[in-house]
Parts: structure tokens; C-alpha cells; sequence
């Protein structure tokens, strides 16, 4: 047999699937299953966004290539959306739509950075950036982030980890797996020392939609002189619109990176999907009351699981955020991978390892809340009160 690609040989098989089979392998003797695990929302898509989904995907219309840079009507809207976000002004020059976020950062990190660049990281990290960086020969380096810094990154740490080979700087807020939300002071001061250093900044705001305040701008780096020269931000419209099957994301950046972007994605899709582009198109401004209601439904879950927390002795929460909780478990010197398995065998409670995210977190399991309702979140109170490794 040919030797295979060694850059993608060498990786782990993808984790998600590994904890899904832990849970089919639950007997259901404590009730049904609670999935914790993979980032999806706990509540269906609205029947208006189905219907103009239905609507565009049976159009003629959009059944040929579209633009590279994604739909005019869709570029458009998101401008004018994160234009009044960020209270900023943006256009449709700054925005390329992906097939999902996580191909918007592929193009992000290829857009910078090359075989032998590094791109740093802070840890724990998201696994598929992780993944991306190491099947495309770019090197990683990484900064800590403390529990009891809240898992944010320290600004003396990250500027003696940006060397001469560092082409770029990626984060998460809020944060994948930690839940972490960056305040808009630190991500302007990351913001500012990366400009002074001539790296790029990669922010994946993939979960910015359920911030716990309504309307407060998740940071003014779009209003910063130059912007265009550093910043490059990502983002999901999966988690809004409830519609992560149809792979839809966006980067926001300068005209001139935009541009570069659009070399990429001609070879990795030429264009994202088309009816999905054209339904959230109409869906931004329709949809605008449903998607606060929803982000007032994760702060509710949030709360729920904070109760819950609270409740059960041993189980330490850390970090909470978004769609996230990153939960230090009860049992010292036992790697987290014994830890969630047993969990989801067990108890039925599927969650992902903290050690997928990086070492040194062999203590923790990430908690993904808002796939689960509040009477659900409420049922792991006994579940992890009564959940031993014996």
C-alpha cells in the first residue's frame, strides 16, 4: 500500500464520535441520555428559517456556482448586522462566506501562515484548530491559561511566546472548551500587542450570539485604526440559525485579506452553500426577537447548571460561558478519558475529556449545556452525586 499524507496520519481519529459510542454503549438505568458532548443546539431550527431554507434549495436559482466570496444579498446583510453590533463601519468588501466556521478558519490560518510558520494558541485549545494548524505542517506553540486567571490569557505569557517564526495569534471567545468570555479591555490590549509585534490576530467568535448581556458589542476592535491589518474574526451561523448541517460561516477582514481568502476557497469549495446563504440572508432581520429569546434560554441553562454545581460535592465548576462549562471532576491522578467514559457508560452522561483539549487537563470534562433543556440540566445533580469509579 502507498504511504499515506504522514501530516494527517499522525492525527487522532476526531473525538466526538469516540464519546458517541461511549453513550450508545449506556444501558439507560439511571434514565435517558444526557448529551453533553458535541456543541449542537438543544432546540430545533424556526419553521421560518425551514421554510426559506425549503424555499432556496428548491429554487433553480442556486443551483449553479455562486460567488466565491459568497452571495452579494447574504455579504451584505452581515455587515449591516455586525455593523450595528460593533457599532463600526464595515461593508461588504470585508466579509467571505465559508462552509461553517471551522473552514473559515482553514483559510484564515492558510492566509497567514505557511508549512514551518507557528500559529500560538492559548491551552486548552479547540481540538480542530489543533488539528488544522498540524495537517497543514504550520507548528504550534502554546500559552497556559489558569483556572484561577478564569482560563484567560495573561498578556506577559503571550508576548514572550511570540518569536520571529509566529505569524499569527488564534483565541477563542467565548471560549471553546472553557466557556471563557474574553472582556473587551483584554481583547483590545491582545488586539494592540499583536499589532506592535506584526502578527495577525485570528478571533473566533463563533458563540458571540449568547454573551450574558443583551446588546453590549463583545469588543471595539473593528473601531481601531488599522484594523484591517491584524484582525481577522470568524463566525457560525449554526448555532443562531439552529441549521449546523447546511455549513455556513462568515470572515470579517480587510479588503485586501479578503481577497487572499478567495484564492483558497476557490480550491477548497468555490462557493459555500448557496440556499443556506440566500435563507439567512432574509433570516438576519427576521429572525432578530427568536435568536435574543434564544440567547435568554442558554443564560437560563447557564444558571442551571451553575444550581447544579453548586449542588453536588467534589464536581467543581471553573469556567461557564456561551454554550460552554469547563467542569473539574472529583477524582485526582485519573485521566479524564477514564473519567467521561465511564460517566456516559454509566451514568449516562456524555461530555468530552478535558484532555482533548491539550495537557494539563486531565482534571477537567467540558460540558457543552446548551444541548440540554433546564428540567435536563437539573437531572445531573443525583446522577453526579451517586457517580463513582469504583
Amino acid at each position: 500500500m502507498p504511504a499515506f499524507n504522514p501530516l494527517v496520519e499522525k492525527l487522532e481519529p476526531p473525538p466526538v464520535p469516540s464519546v458517541a459510542a461511549w453513550g450508545r454503549a449506556y444501558d439507560g438505568s439511571k434514565g435517558p441520555l444526557i448529551d453533553l458532548s458535541q456543541a449542537v443546539p438543544g432546540y430545533p431550527a424556526h419553521p421560518e428559517m425551514l421554510k426559506l431554507l425549503g424555499e432556496a434549495a428548491s429554487s433553480t436559482a442556486f443551483t449553479g456556482y455562486g460567488p466565491i466570496e459568497g452571495e452579494t444579498e447574504l455579504r451584505r446583510a452581515y455587515a449591516e448586522h455586525l455593523s450595528e453590533i460593533y457599532g463600526a463601519s464595515l461593508g461588504v468588501e470585508n466579509i467571505h462566506i465559508t462552509s461553517g466556521c471551522n473552514q473559515a478558519f482553514v483559510c484564515a490560518a492558510m492566509t497567514v501562515a505557511g508549512p514551518g510558520n507557528t500559529v500560538l494558541m492559548t491551552e486548552p485549545f479547540y481540538f480542530n484548530h489543533e488539528t488544522t494548524l498540524a495537517m497543514m505542517g504550520i507548528n504550534t506553540a502554546f500559552v497556559a491559561c489558569a483556572a484561577e486567571n478564569g482560563f484567560l490569557p495573561d498578556l506577559v505569557g503571550l508576548e514572550a511566546a511570540i518569536t520571529a517564526d509566529v505569524r499569527a495569534l488564534a483565541l477563542v471567545s467565548p471560549n471553546n472548551p472553557t466557556g471563557a468570555i474574553y472582556p473587551p479591555s483584554l481583547l483590545e490590549a491582545v488586539f494592540k500587542l499583536c499589532r506592535s509585534k506584526g502578527i495577525w490576530l485570528i478571533l473566533d467568535e463563533t458563540y458571540r450570539d449568547f454573551m450574558p448581556q443583551a446588546g453590549a458589542a463583545p469588543h471595539a476592535l473593528f473601531g481601531l485604526d488599522g484594523w484591517q491589518e491584524t484582525l481577522i474574526s470568524l463566525y457560525s451561523f449554526s448555532k443562531s440559525f439552529c441549521i449546523p448541517g447546511h455549513r455556513l460561516g462568515a470572515i470579517t477582514a480587510g479588503a485586501e485579506a479578503v481577497e487572499q481568502i478567495a484564492k483558497i476557497m476557490d480550491n477548497l469549495q468555490i462557493c459555500a452553500p448557496r440556499a443556506a446563504q440566500a435563507a439567512v440572508a432574509r433570516a438576519l432581520p427576521l429572525l432578530a426577537d427568536w435568536r435574543e429569546q434564544n440567547r435568554q434560554e442558554i443564560g437560563r441553562r447557564a444558571d442551571a447548571l451553575k444550581a447544579v454545581m453548586r449542588a453536588v460535592n467534589g464536581w467543581k465548576l471553573d469556567a461557564i460561558g456561551a454554550y460552554f462549562a469547563f467542569v473539574r471532576h472529583p477524582f485526582p491522578g485519573r485521566s479524564s478519558a477514564e473519567v467521561a467514559e465511564k460517566l456516559a457508560k454509566q451514568a449516562g452522561i456524555t461530555c468530552i475529556p478535558g484532555a482533548y483539549f491539550g495537557a494539563g487537563q486531565e482534571d477537567y470534562l467540558r460540558f457543552a449545556f446548551a444541548n440540554a433543556d433546564v428540567p435536563t440540566i437539573r437531572l445531573l445533580e443525583e446522577r453526579l452525586q451517586n457517580f463513582s469509579l469504583s
